[in-house]
């Protein structure tokens, strides 16, 4: 009988006997059921016997009863089936009995705050939403307001407030006649304008007018845009080492998305973003490429190297182009790199050095007196010390530390650099080219340098070789240049992507010195002696000649410790 009976349970235990009373023994007495109290909001069914209480009935009853969970998680399912419960019932809080009181009351303080959160979500949209429709309303209404009636805190401005005001300057100079105020001048339109555009823009005045002068009123907004913005992460490949395709899949095996440059340079990669340092990798090291801006790249396409040529650098350091010139002559030739600053001689030979460039002799010269020292050469490259106004991208310290007697400065040496770059090339030579750039884009250190060589050497302007970039200009202000000068070229961050730069080619027609001319002023600006070859004359005798005798003042001469420094590698 024992086998049959776990036979009949195999999953479990077998079951247990029912005790009959014995004779003699009395019946244990069973209490009466109790009524169970009918479930709320409940539809009637056969299972609405099972639904679980609540702990509010469970504290009333004074106990807390031990339930099976299995046995409740079976209920509650096929309770959902045919009794609409409501949405805190779903909870899993509410499927095991036995938890506190405090937890039902924690949930309805979670639900309280969630209906706050939601309501103020919904006041903080009402806000937004009227505050625009008002902002809309007052570019509307303010088309006829004046820009001296929006106000704002000296010592706090608000930025908001200055922009629109500078809105509103603009709209106004751009219909003068029709949206002045009759009461208000030109002058003072432009002073509210620079003035407001300093406070948002972080500029100097001085700058800030100097750039109106360069650009229209929209292009100008554009020109400071941009030197907001950082300019994209270029890398030159060395193909004295490698070739561009192998470095570009080496780099993008290394985690590196680039892409060719442009049309314009075969050597030349864009780098969008990189998990590796650049300046770290392997193929950097082993001197394979060089990081360099796209535009210290244009000055040494326009000078066009060839093998087996003489080339000077006359501002070489820190030799991002004397490398890519050694490349294009392929360690032929004679290439001579010059700096006045013996600390920036140190990081163009690690350069040399590292990108295998084995032609090359350094010099540590005053670039003015390099006609002294050597001469005869096929092609001179000068990228001349400057202030800097076109890479503000990088050094945003030139927006408040470059003044007007600052870029005068940099002009007067920049001619004296010229001159002498002009001096030291054979006109006989195949070449004859010397290439001119700077990393500036005021007309005073670019197209007034240009136009003052050209009185002062037998030299013209020749195309530059490069497809795109801005002509030059051939009026600023009060200054007139050179009908010839438009075969330079401009190149601006907000029209082509790049830092500001400026590029010119010239051919030396002659070794002999011009006869004296007059300048604008009726003075002399040469001595009116005969004719002499260049190389034969000394630099110090035109001192004369370096000062600003085209249509400017006498600048100082104390700017000879920085020759040949240049900044724009």
């Amino acid at each position: 009988s024992t086998q049959s009976t776990w036979g009949l349970h195999i999953g479990g235990m077998p079951p247990k006997k029912k005790k009959t009373p014995s004779a003699g023994t009395k019946a244990p007495t069973v209490p009466p059921k109790k009524p169970k109290t009918p479930v709320k909001n409940a539809k009637a069914s056969k299972h609405s016997s099972k639904r679980l209480k609540s702990p509010s009935d469970e504290a009333s009853n004074g106990k807390k009863e031990k339930a099976n969970p299995k046995k409740r998680l079976l209920d509650l399912s096929e309770e959902e089936d045919e009794v609409e419960v409501p949405q805190k019932d779903s909870s899993p809080k509410k499927i095991f009995e036995g938890l506190l009181d405090s937890d039902s009351d924690h949930e309805t303080e979670e639900l309280a705050v969630e209906r706050k959160a939601k309501k103020r979500k919904l006041e903080n949209d009402a806000v937004q939403e009227d505050a625009a429709a008002e902002m809309e309303q007052a570019i509307e209404d303010g088309d006829n307001e004046s820009p001296f009636a929006i106000v704002t805190r000296e010592d706090a401005p608000d930025v908001a407030v200055i922009q629109r005001r500078i809105q509103q300057t603009r709209r106004v100079l751009s219909n003068f006649k029709t949206a002045r105020d009759p009461a208000r001048s030109r002058k003072e339109y432009l002073d509210l304008l620079v003035r407001d555009v300093c406070l948002v823009y972080g500029y100097i005045p001085e700058m800030i007018a100097r750039f109106m002068h360069l650009f229209k009123l929209d292009e100008l907004f554009e020109f400071l845009e941009a030197n907001d913005t950082p300019r994209p992460v270029t890398l030159r490949t060395n193909t004295l080492k490698t070739r561009r395709r192998d470095l570009a899949a080496a780099l993008i095996a290394r985690g590196v998305n680039l892409d060719p440059l442009a049309k314009w340079s075969r050597v030349g990669l864009v780098v969008f973003d990189s998990r590796v340092p650049l300046g770290a990798t392997p193929e950097y090291m082993a001197g394979h490429y060089m990081l360099q801006s796209a535009s210290s790249l244009l000055p040494v396409v326009s000078l066009d190297p060839r093998e087996n040529e003489r080339v000077l650098d006359m501002c070489a350091s820190p030799g991002g182009k004397t490398t890519y010139i050694a490349q294009l002559m392929r360690n032929t030739g004679e290439l001579y790199a010059n700096d006045v600053n013996k600390a920036r001689i140190t990081s163009l030979l690690g350069n040399l050095a590292r990108m295998g460039v084995r032609n090359c002799i350094v010099t540590e010269l005053d670039g003015r007196l390099y006609p002294k020292l050597q001469g005869g050469f096929d092609r001179v490259l000068l990228d001349a010390p400057c202030s800097g106004t076109g890479i503000i991208a990088r050094d945003a310290s030139v927006k408040t530390s470059r003044t007007d007697k600052d870029i005068e400065r940099c002009a007067h040496l920049q001619k004296e650099l010229l001159r002498a770059a002009v001096d030291c090339v054979d006109a006989s030579s195949s070449g004859a080219i010397i290439v001119y750039s700077t990393c500036s884009i005021t007309p005073e250190e670019n197209e007034g340098v240009l136009d003052y060589i050209l009185r002062k050497r037998h030299v013209k302007l020749v195309p530059t070789g490069l497809d795109f970039g801005t002509p030059g200009l051939t009026k600023y202000k009060m200054f007139r240049y050179h009908p010839s000068v438009t075969l330079a070229r401009r190149f601006y961050p907000h029209t082509h992507n790049m830092d500001g730069f400026f590029v010119a080619k010239l051919r030396k027609l002659s070794n002999r010195l011009p006869k004296s001319n007059k300048t604008d002023d009726g003075e002399d600006a040469e001595d009116p002696e005969e004719e002499e070859p260049a190389d034969e004359q000394p630099t110090e005798a035109n001192d004369d000649d370096g000062q600003d005798d085209d249509r400017r003042d006498d600048d100082d001469d104390d700017d000879g410790d920085d020759a040949g420094d240049s900044s724009s590698d």
